[in-house]
């Protein structure tokens, strides 16, 4: 079982055809992207990762990893605070913030920082919902 204040953390990154391959999956060709030139000439300057990429890697460790098997993801609610880039590594914290036994639900607060600079890249709250875990 879970108790307030536990808490998860793990590495990630994403290249440019991870990327390219979410735009496919998604739908969302939007060029800034995977399009170095037109990302050139914006406040970005290089490509941008897809903020619902990122929210994938909180999909992925609440339904494997923490709370893990069994659990459902019940709500998310995620401020990008800053860009995120391929091919850089970035970690990912999920702490238990609050938990309602009767329910079997936990809040958790699910963050990103850059992991060379430790800068805060978002920030969010998620609600996953665990029998045997909460």
């Amino acid at each position: 079982m879970y108790s307030v204040g536990d808490s998860y953390e793990i590495e990630f990154c994403f290249n440019q055809e991870q990327v390219n391959d979410f735009c496919k999956i998604s739908g969302d060709f939007n060029p800034l992207h995977w399009d170095e030139e037109f990302a050139a000439q914006t406040v970005f300057k290089k490509p941008i990762i897809h903020g619902a990429l990122i929210a994938s890697v909180f999909s992925r460790v609440m339904g494997m990893e923490f709370p893990g098997q069994g659990s459902v993801y019940l709500s998310q609610l995620s401020e990008f605070k800053r860009p995120l880039y391929v091919d850089l590594v970035y970690q990912a914290k999920f702490t238990v913030i609050s938990i309602d036994p009767i329910k079997h639900t936990a809040e958790i607060q699910t963050q990103v920082f850059d992991k060379e600079r430790g800068k805060l890249m978002v920030d969010g709250v998620a609600k996953a919902m665990n029998a045997d875990k909460f």
